[in-house]
């Protein structure tokens, strides 16, 4: 068996999804004008200052004194989902659907909620209620469309990717990019690679700064073979975010690939070194090992390559 073999499955075991999902981009219900609503209304204030905790603190005592409870409730979920207080999300957005039923924002951020929390049949029935409302809410398909591949189905995923991007808006490039982007995954899953590369490319296209599309087309070119386009897209990828110890990995492997020994060296130290850093102890280890294991090759082919010229030393 060839030892790079090992080295070609640590590249696709690091090959990682970095969901991004829509949430409600405005709030619930309009702003009361009543001169009572103070806490209302300052709730509203500190959330398009994205202070959540201080919206929520606003919203807490609005609720109190019901002022507004449908609404209050409403946007304090979307508060608590910006702070990733996911259960707390739920509840709210359950209180707020419980007064005005056909809130669908409610139920698209507490379909995301649910999709946190990995209940993901219960995001997709929160999405569906969505839809229900307003068939034409590219979100609520994009939305569901990720859970639904959190679940496995990537074919019924990439039907509602599909939908999401006849509907987005022309202008809304960057979101497109993210859906163009998590396509391109539900078809690396479905080992549909041509479609992969297409759907990355066409992130990269709408957003050049985005380091998740380049990090998931340089994994789909090395898995296609072409070693030297998945070094220049993680080449662009640790341009982007010099912090990203994965791209160094997946790029040390490459260079490895290609022989170049130093530069694979090189950059698996500069993994390590990210990962010692941010104390990401299992990442460190997992690189200490490769390192090691690379090393070991290195020695190895070099014995090799002493006894096929029948190289004698005297000692």
């Amino acid at each position: 068996m060839n030892r790079n073999y090992r080295f070609i499955l640590y590249l696709f075991f690091l090959f990682v999804v970095n969901f991004t999902i829509f949430t409600s981009h405005s709030l619930a219900l309009p702003i009361a004008q009543e001169s009572n609503n103070n806490s209302f209304r300052l709730g509203v204030e500190k959330m398009q200052s994205n202070k959540f905790t201080e919206a929520i603190k606003e919203f807490t005592e609005a609720i109190e004194n019901d002022i507004n409870p449908d609404a209050a409730y409403s946007n304090r979920c979307l508060a608590f989902l910006q702070i990733n207080q996911y259960r707390d999300a739920v509840a709210d957005c359950t209180k707020a659907i419980n007064f005005y039923p056909s809130n669908a924002e409610a139920y698209l951020n507490r379909g995301l909620a649910q999709y946190r929390l990995k209940n993901y049949a219960a995001a997709i029935v929160d999405n569906n209620k969505v839809l229900a409302l307003n068939k034409n809410d590219f979100r609520a398909y994009y939305n569901r469309g990720m859970a639904t591949a959190a679940s496995g189905s990537y074919p019924r995923a990439i039907l509602d990717y599909n939908q999401a991007l006849t509907l987005i808006p022309h202008t809304s490039t960057l979101l497109a990019a993210d859906v163009y982007n998590d396509r391109g995954l539900a078809y690396f899953k479905v080992a549909d690679l041509d479609a992969a590369m297409s759907d990355f490319t066409r992130a990269v296209r709408l957003n050049d700064k985005d380091d998740r599309a380049y990090f998931n087309r340089g994994c789909t070119c090395a898995k296609k073979g072409d070693t030297f386009s998945a070094i220049n897209d993680f080449s662009q990828v640790i341009r982007l975010n010099p912090s990203n110890g994965q791209a160094y990995i997946n790029r040390g492997i490459a260079y490895h690939q290609l022989g170049y020994q130093p530069a694979a060296i090189n950059d698996l130290h500069k993994a390590a070194d990210y990962f010692a850093n941010s104390g990401q102890k299992p990442a460190y280890q997992y690189t200490l090992n490769l390192l090691k294991s690379l090393q070991q090759q290195i020695i190895s082919s070099i014995e090799i390559a002493f006894l096929d010229n029948g190289t004698k030393f005297n000692i």
